[in-house]
């Protein structure tokens, strides 16, 4: 394991030298408790001989902990030019191991910035978090483990059962292609400034193959209008889809009355495999 560097300054100096005040717009909530922070990194299993990316480094907390844990290397991307310059000192202290890109994460493409494999840890920006993993959910293949940290409100979708109030498109879609556990939760008063909601850590394991055979691409369109009307039964909420509805669901066996969140990954995935295919798909 890699020791961290001795001379790194505190990073209250860090934040009061840079003026990082965090910005709301940019969704910043800082920790500062190192202790945390390498509670999280050690949360993503083993990190020697792995790529590590990074979301909206901040100061430089938890990519500290990366660091210290003994990434092989981290990619931080972060938009705020005050924290790229704070991190980009960080950089200077570990030749080699610490790229940073300045950037919009929702633009950007982690994948090919590193080598395999590769894993993400962050804390996530809550404004951008969900459409952040939606995106990598696409090539989740690419990534050997993803650690993320969310609102617990929205942990608490992505590993919610069917048949539970929490249950939805996104617990479909991210049980689909992943085994998702949430950690431990971060109470607010661990971040500065403190949110007004508790967090929680994810941990996020893709599976070797996803859960039943189907197209994200289907599965997104079948999941959408299921749940976009969740409280009606299929056999009116998937007439969006075209085709005869009544047919498509007696062939995947699921009854006309079901709604929405009764119904499990595999018949989400059975539905998708089914449905009509748009022109051009």
């Amino acid at each position: 394991m890699h020791a961290p560097a001795p001379d790194l300054p505190p990073l209250r100096e860090v934040i009061r030298r840079h003026g990082l005040e965090a910005k709301k717009s940019l969704g910043q909530n800082f920790i500062l408790d190192l202790n945390l922070t390498r509670r999280i990194a050690r949360a993503a299993g083993p990190l020697d001989d792995v790529d590590v990316i990074e979301i909206g480094a901040g100061p430089g907390g938890l990519t500290r902990a990366l660091l210290a844990e003994g990434a092989r290397r981290v990619v931080a991307i972060e938009r705020d030019p005050r924290c790229v310059a704070a991190l980009e000192e960080l950089a200077f202290r570990y030749p080699g191991r610490l790229t940073v890109i300045a950037g919009d994460a929702l633009a950007i493409d982690p994948a090919p910035l590193t080598l395999p494999p590769r894993k993400i840890v962050a804390n996530l920006p809550y404004n951008i978090a969900t459409a952040l993993l939606v995106r990598w959910l696409h090539d989740i293949a690419a990534y050997a483990r993803l650690t993320l940290m969310f609102q617990k409100e929205v942990a608490e979708r992505l590993a919610a059962a069917p048949r539970s109030a929490a249950y939805g498109r996104l617990s479909v879609l991210t049980q689909w292609l992943c085994r998702v556990a949430p950690v431990f939760d971060i109470a607010p008063a661990a971040f500065v400034p403190p949110p007004k909601v508790v967090s929680t850590v994810v941990d996020l394991q893709p599976r070797a193959a996803p859960l039943a055979p189907c197209r994200i691409a289907d599965l997104e369109r079948v999941t959408a209008a299921a749940f976009g009307q969740r409280r009606k039964m299929l056999r009116q909420s998937l007439k969006r889809l075209g085709g005869d509805t009544a047919a498509l669901l007696a062939q995947c066996g699921i009854a006309p009355t079901a709604r929405a969140e009764e119904l499990s990954v595999e018949q989400f995935c059975a539905l998708a495999a089914t449905m009509p295919r748009r022109a051009g798909d």
